[in-house]
This record gives structure tokens, C-alpha cells and sequence, in this order.
């Protein structure tokens, strides 16, 4: 009987051994599918992450080729020639046409610091100061700071001296504000160019519209480019360059590029060594050794206008018009 008891024993303690073991079996396996199901989570989250990142840049990438959609595809290949245009004794200033229009008219800006603007009927006027009709004698209700000033569409568009960021749109036909914005993206901390010493914003037109260019954080930071809507003075796009501010004495636009003109000390040569296309067409390497004539200084202002073709440039007191050389860009595949 005893004997028998101890085998019941023995049979019921393997049998629950058993179990025991079959149930740590099935939660290790209830545990590797749970681990399975977490991971699957995860793998799911993070392909859905890479999609919505690559949705997003995708419609990023559409957008900047529509902003910069137009029959615009030249980029530049040369500076073919140089006229001086007038000779002034005054070191820093501006001067232009009308971005945007087929006025003939000449403005006269100088100074870094001032509020008086001189209209001239044509480049001879300007040329020659006996011809008339003498120029007419615009007085702003607000002084610009620096030369990055530009016209168009009769606006004048410059930086408001004594602010920090405030880009001011003057009526020259009313002789009134018509506007003005806050430029984002830390604009106006620092200058925009090392040898320009009073330039903090740049304004410029080409056949997109009208841009802005500053300086990013820290010394001699990185430029940052930002497309402004004229009509309504918002921000539709900004992009963060690889062009470094230190050495850099000016830059334009050309068909939405950034041409940016250097000088090691500020005497020249005057180089063009850093270029940015937001569209990612054309880049250092397609372009050839872009010099400027030999100046004894550095540009206060280089600006294209895209109605014919020429920068228009202020050094160390001359006034002068580049003449271009361009080819068609490679187009987008």
C-alpha cells in the first residue's frame, strides 16, 4: 500500500513538473510574439516616419520649383566688360534702374546713412550733369542703412536705419510708406559682407522678384537667402547657404542663383568663389573662373537688373556697369 502511495507520488510530481514546464515554455513563447508584435509597432512607426519625411520634402522640392518657375535658365559665364559710368568722391553708396519696369530712370542713393534719393530722366543725365532736365530731388520720410537698396515696380526697397530688421517699401510717386515687414531668421545682427561695414541686409532683383540676403549667427556666418513677395512684403521661401560672409564684399542674383563676390582683404582680386541655386542645377564646379576687373577697393554694391542684363556696381566712388556673358542652364531632370 505504501509502495503504491509513493508511486502516485512520484507520477503526480512529474506531471506537474510538466505543466510547470509547459507553461514557462508558453510564456516564453507568448513573450517572443508579444517582443515580435512591439517590434512590428516600431518598424511600422518608423517606416511611417521615413514616408511622411520623404512625402514632406517632396512637396518641399515642388514648391521651390514652382516659387522658381520661369522662362529664366541663363547662368553666368563671364564678365565681359567695364564701363564707368560716372566718377563721385564718395566712397559708399547706390544707384539703379528700375528692376521691373522700362523706365529709363536713373536713381542716385549716396551714403550708407542718408535720406535723400536724386531721379535722373536717363543714364545721359546721370552721365552728364549740365543736361537737363536736372535730376529731381527725392526727400524719404525714414534714412536707409547700408547699399543694399533696389527699385521695382516703382518701389524703392531698403533697410531702415536705426532698426534691426525692418525693410520699409516706398512709394516714389506718393513719396509714402506703402509698407513694411520684419525680416526673419536672426536678419540684421551682423553684416552681411566682412568688407562692406554698413551693410546688415542686401536687397536684389532678379526675373523671379525680390530677395534678401543677411548674414546667419556667429562672426562672418553663413548667408541666408530669403524670397520676399513684393506686392504683400511676405516670406515665401528662405534657404541657409554655404556661402560664408567673411571675404565677401557683395553679391546678386541671376535666373534665382546666388553669385557671391569675395576679395581676400578687400583689395581684390575680385572673385566670384561661392554660388547657390536653390533648384541644385548648377553648382562651383559648372562654372568657370568668374573675375571681376581689378578695382583698388572693394565694391559697396554690386545689383543685376534683369531688364538688361548688367550689374550695376559702386567702387570706391565710381559708379559702373559690368557687361555679362551667359549660357543656358542644364535643364531639370
Amino acid at each position: 500500500m505504501l509502495g503504491r502511495c509513493q508511486t502516485y507520488t512520484s507520477e503526480y510530481k512529474s506531471a506537474v513538473t510538466n505543466l510547470v514546464l509547459r507553461v514557462e515554455r508558453a510564456q516564453r513563447e507568448i513573450d517572443y510574439l508579444e517582443y515580435l508584435r512591439e517590434a512590428d509597432v516600431c518598424v511600422e512607426s518608423e517606416d511611417k516616419t521615413l514616408t511622411e519625411k520623404l512625402i514632406q520634402e517632396a512637396e518641399e522640392e515642388k514648391k521651390i520649383r514652382n516659387l522658381l518657375n520661369s522662362s529664366c535658365d541663363n547662368m553666368l559665364m563671364g564678365i565681359k566688360s567695364l564701363k564707368i559710368v560716372k566718377k563721385t568722391t564718395d566712397t559708399h553708396g547706390s544707384w539703379m534702374k528700375d528692376a521691373a519696369s522700362n523706365s529709363q530712370k536713373v536713381y542716385f542713393l549716396i551714403g550708407s546713412r542718408n535720406k535723400t534719393v536724386w531721379e535722373f530722366a536717363n543714364i545721359r543725365a546721370f552721365m552728364e550733369d549740365s543736361t537737363k532736365p536736372a535730376p529731381r530731388k527725392l526727400i524719404l520720410t525714414h534714412s536707409w542703412q547700408g547699399t543694399g537698396q533696389v527699385i521695382h515696380k516703382g518701389f524703392l526697397f531698403f533697410h531702415n536705419q536705426g532698426t534691426l530688421n525692418e525693410i520699409i517699401k516706398y512709394n516714389l510717386q506718393k513719396r509714402t510708406v506703402e509698407d513694411r515687414m520684419l525680416l526673419p531668421g536672426g536678419a540684421g545682427r551682423g553684416l552681411v559682407y566682412q568688407h562692406s561695414p554698413s551693410t546688415y541686409i542686401d536687397l536684389a532683383v532678379d526675373e523671379h522678384g525680390l530677395w534678401a540676403i543677411h548674414s546667419g549667427p556667429g562672426i562672418y556666418g553663413h548667408l541666408v537667402l530669403t524670397k520676399i513677395e513684393p506686392g504683400t512684403l511676405g516670406v515665401e521661401h528662405s534657404w541657409d547657404t554655404p556661402c560664408r560672409s567673411q571675404d565677401a564684399e557683395a553679391s546678386f542674383l541671376l535666373c534665382g542663383v546666388l553669385y557671391v563676390v569675395y576679395s581676400p582683404g578687400g583689395h581684390g582680386p575680385h572673385r566670384i568663389t561661392c554660388v547657390y541655386d536653390p533648384l541644385g542645377t548648377i553648382g562651383e564646379e559648372d562654372l568657370p573662373k568668374l573675375f571681376f576687373p581689378r578695382r583698388p577697393r572693394s565694391h559697396s554694391m554690386i545689383h543685376y537688373n534683369p531688364r538688361d542684363k548688367q550689374l550695376y556696381a559702386w567702387n570706391d566712388g565710381n559708379q559702373i556697369i559690368y557687361k555679362l556673358q551667359t549660357k543656358r542652364k542644364q535643364p531639370l531632370e
